[in-house]
């Protein structure tokens, strides 16, 4: 009997390691940068010019909105920011508008006490130390009051155009069951899909990805029927 012609998934699977990635409990095999170049593609084709979702006017709106979205939703800060940025949308005004007043102003969003805190002294620092403008290195980034590297990142990707990743919750658990970029934590994640991501595609990795779990590949009911990249995908549970 003449075998089975193959399928072009086993033919981009073909190019990948020999050697199988551990995700959670399972040994996936790893994706061929074949594979990978296929499934930016299909992200790219779907959505040209993917855009977060927080809401912001400038670099300093975005540092302000990032910060605030640490362990809270991006609807949840979008519903206080408005009303936050029509009254201090730079460092000097938040400053003047000062903590008392922030915390009243963001109360809705988890852990407002220490984020009005950060808030206040990272922009003192940016007055004090950039001119009130938001520096544009990541290391600089991080040692502001309540920026992390996951921060650091988002603000250097979406305001100055840097190609790098951040993992937040969706992207790391997408990774991870993918078998994309298999990694114990944020910054294992992170350095995975630098050196897989092909270069072309850095610059949107991060909203496509985090867009992409946030809505498809959710935490509890993974929706793999619309999921563009189901067949490349190595989770066993999927539903396609």
């Amino acid at each position: 009997m003449a075998g089975r012609k193959p399928t072009k998934v086993g033919k981009l699977r073909k190019a990948g390691a020999a050697k199988s990635v551990r995700t959670g409990k399972a040994r996936f095999e790893p994706w061929s940068p074949a594979e990978v170049e296929e499934a930016f593609t299909r992200f790219a084709r779907a959505n040209p010019a993917p855009k977060g979702e927080l809401g912001h006017r400038d670099p300093y709106t975005l540092l302000v909105a990032v910060v605030l979205s640490a362990q809270a939703t991006d609807v949840g800060v979008n519903k206080a920011t408005p009303a936050l940025f029509a009254v201090a949308d730079t460092p000097a005004k938040m400053v003047a508008l000062g903590e008392a007043h922030l915390r009243e102003m963001i109360k809705t969003i988890g852990l407002y006490r220490n984020k009005a805190k950060n808030l206040i002294a990272l922009s003192e620092r940016l007055i004090a130390e950039h001119g009130g403008k938001v520096p544009s290195t990541r290391a600089a980034l991080e040692a502001l009051p309540g920026v992390g590297r996951k921060t650091a990142n988002v603000v250097l990707n979406t305001a100055f155009g840097e190609p790098v990743i951040a993992v937040d919750t969706h992207l790391f658990r997408l990774a991870n069951r993918t078998g994309l970029a298999a990694g114990k934590n944020p910054l294992e994640v992170e350095q995975g899909l630098e050196r897989a991501v092909p270069e072309r595609f850095k610059r949107h990795a991060h909203h496509w990805l985090i867009l992409h779990g946030r809505y498809v590949c959710k935490a509890r009911a993974p929706d793999c029927p619309r999921c563009l990249i189901s067949d490349l995908c190595r989770w066993p549970e999927k539903t396609v």
